[in-house]
C-alpha cells in the first residue's frame, strides 16, 4: 500500500518515505488512499499485552516495514520508558472511564508517539537510502515540544527544532522546553499564537522545497507533529488497550459500542481513534471536546470552517489552535477527493473559510459528536471530579470530561464512554489549584509544591526539579523570521 498526497493522489510514497518526509510536496499531508486498504482483524489484539498490539497495529498501517522489524522498534520505543508496562492505562472515575496517556517520559499523550517516531524515522531513513541528516521542524502548543525533543535526543543523524508560541504555553510546559538536553536539539519561541507557528513551518517546507534551499547541504526537512503519518499511527495501539481493557474488566462484551471523548485541537488524537473504528474496533461516537476556541465544534455542526474569529489564550493550551491540520486527512479519506481537499485546503489560505459538501457533513455526523467549555467550566470540572471521586485531572481532561457529560445527557442511549487523560495535572498546576479551591500564589513551581501538598499526589520525576535547571535555549522570533532561523540552523555543523 503506498501513501499519496491529500491533494493530489499522483504524488505518492511508500508508508517508509511517508515517515521520511513528513509533509508531501504539494504541501498535503500523506494518507492510504482509503481505509479500506488496511487488513486488519481487530478481534486477534485484544489478548495481547501493548506492544503486540502495537506491532500488529503499526505493521498493517506502516507496511513497508516487516513484522518483525516493526516488533523490534517498539520493543526499543517502549521498554522501561513509562511508569506502567501497559503504557496507557484505564481508570474507573464515576460512571465512566478515564485513559491516562500521560505516563510517560514527559507526562503527556505525546509520548506514546513521539517515543515511537524516532524509531520510525531512523529505520524509514536506512530502507530509503538516505545518507542526510534528517532536520525535523515541529510546531508545539505545549506537549509535542518536549516529547519530540526527548524522543530524537542525540538520535544518531538527526536534529530538531521546535518552534512554540511566546507567552502561549503554561511555565511548566516552558521549562520543560527551555532546559532540554542534548547536541541535536533547539528550541525557539515565535512571537505570534500556535497557527503562527504551525503555519510558518508549513511555509519553511513549502520555500524549501519551492526554492531546493537545502540543495548539496546534506540535510532534508522532515515533521514530527501529527501530520506526520509516523506520529499519528502510534496513537491508533491507545484506543484498542482502552477497548481490551474495558473487556477484561468485564465493563462490555467483545462487539459491544464503546463512545470516546477527546479533548482536540489539531484534530490528530480524535483522528487516530475514527482510524481504530475504521480498522473495525467496535466505536460509537467519538466526541470531540474543545475549549474556548471552539472552531472544531462549530465545523462539525454546520460544516462550515471559519478559522476568522477571536484567538483566546485559555487554561488548556495545547487545545489553543484554530487551524486543525489533520482535519484534511479525515475529509480526504471521507470523500476519497483529493481535488475537492485541496480547493478546500486553498480556500482557508486564501479567505480563512471553507463549507463542505451535505453529503460530506452527513458523514461526519455519523461518527462525530461535539462540545466545547470555557475556563470557568474547565476549573468547575477540575473541582467537581476531584470532590466527588478523589480524581485529579488536568485542564484538557477537564475540558473532555465537561464535553462528555453534555454529551451523556443529550444523548441517554448512549454506550459505555472513555474519556482521554492527555496530560499530567501538574503540567497546569495553577489552573488545576484554583479548581480544587484554593488560590495559586506564587511562580507555577511554587503553586506545584502547593497541589502536592493540598492532594498527597506526587510530581512526576520528570517534572520535579525543573526550577533548578540549566536554561540552555532563549531564542526569540517574529514568525516572519522562521525560515532565515532554519536557513541558519541547518547550515551549523553543531549547535551545542
Amino acid at each position: 500500500m503506498d501513501y499519496q498526497s491529500t491533494r493530489d493522489p499522483s504524488l505518492r510514497a511508500s508508508s517508509a518515505r511517508a515517515v521520511l518526509d513528513g509533509l508531501a510536496p504539494d504541501g498535503g499531508l500523506y494518507s492510504m488512499p482509503s481505509m479500506r486498504e488496511v487488513s486488519f482483524d481487530w478481534k486477534s489484539v485484544l489478548g495481547m499485552d501493548t506492544q503486540g498490539m502495537a506491532t500488529e497495529i503499526l505493521t498493517a498501517l506502516l507496511p513497508s516495514f516487516t513484522k518483525d522489524e516493526m516488533r523490534t522498534l517498539v520493543k526499543n520505543a517502549y521498554t522501561g520508558k513509562f511508569e506502567t508496562e501497559d503504557l496507557t492505562p484505564t481508570v474507573s472515575v464515576g460512571d465512566d472511564t478515564v485513559l491516562e496517556l500521560f505516563r510517560g517520559p514527559t507526562s503527556a499523550f505525546k509520548d506514546v508517539a513521539l517515543s515511537m517516531l524516532p524509531q520510525l524515522m531512523t529505520a524509514a531513513r536506512e530502507k530509503c537510502g538516505v545518507d542526510d541528516e534528517i532536520l525535523i521542524l515541529t510546531a508545539t502548543s505545549g506537549d509535542t515540544g518536549k516529547a519530540a525533543m526527548e524522543g530524537f535526543c542525540d538520535v544518531p543523524g538527526t536534529k530538531i527544532i521546535v518552534f512554540y508560541p511566546d507567552g502561549g504555553v503554561s511555565a511548566v510546559q516552558k521549562a520543560q522546553m527551555t532546559t532540554q538536553s542534548g547536541r541535536n536539539t533547539c528550541v525557539c519561541a515565535v512571537r505570534g499564537n500556535f497557527d503562527d507557528a504551525q503555519t510558518g513551518v508549513k511555509n519553511v517546507f513549502a520555500a524549501v522545497t519551492e526554492g531546493k534551499l537545502l540543495d548539496g547541504m546534506g540535510v532534508r526537512l522532515s515533521s514530527a507533529n501529527s501530520i506526520n503519518i509516523g506520529r499519528l499511527a502510534p496513537q491508533v495501539v491507545y484506543y484498542f488497550r482502552a477497548y481490551a481493557n474495558l473487556v477484561n474488566e468485564g465493563k462490555i462484551k467483545s462487539g459491544d459500542k464503546i463512545d470516546f471523548c477527546v479533548p482536540t485541537g489539531n484534530f490528530g488524537d480524535i483522528l487516530a481513534g475514527w482510524f481504530a473504528k475504521e480498522m473495525g474496533l467496535p466505536v460509537g461516537k467519538l466526541v470531540c471536546a474543545s475549549n474556548a476556541n471552539n472552531v472544531l465544534t462549530d465545523f462539525l455542526k454546520t460544516g462550515r470552517y471559519d478559522k476568522n474569529r477571536p484567538f483566546y489564550k485559555t487554561v488548556s493550551p495545547s487545545m489553543d489552535i484554530l487551524v486543525s491540520s489533520n482535519l484534511e486527512r479525515l475529509l480526504y479519506l471521507m470523500s476519497g477527493d483529493a481535488a475537492l481537499v485541496k480547493h478546500l485546503m486553498g480556500e482557508l489560505k486564501e479567505t480563512g473559510v471553507y463549507q463542505i459538501p451535505d453529503d460530506l457533513l452527513q458523514k461526519l455526523h455519523a461518527d462525530f459528536w461535539q462540545g466545547f467549555c470555557d475556563d470557568i467550566g474547565t476549573k468547575n470540572a477540575i473541582g467537581k471530579v476531584y470532590r466527588e471521586y478523589g480524581y485529579l485531572c488536568d485542564t484538557h481532561t477537564a475540558v473532555a470530561w465537561d464535553v462528555a457529560q453534555q454529551y451523556k445527557t443529550a444523548n441517554p442511549d448512549h454506550n459505555p464512554v472513555v474519556i482521554l487523560s492527555t496530560a499530567s495535572p501538574y503540567k497546569f498546576p495553577a489552573a488545576v489549584l484554583e479548581g480544587i479551591g484554593h488560590s495559586a500564589q506564587g511562580d507555577e513551581f511554587d503553586v506545584m509544591e502547593r497541589l502536592c501538598s493540598e492532594t498527597r499526589i506526587p510530581v512526576p520525576k520528570n517534572l520535579a526539579g525543573l526550577r533548578e535547571r540549566e536554561v540552555r535555549h532563549k531564542d526569540v522570533i517574529d514568525r516572519d523570521k522562521m525560515l532565515d532561523y532554519v536557513l541558519n540552523k541547518a547550515s551549523q555543523k553543531e549547535w551545542f
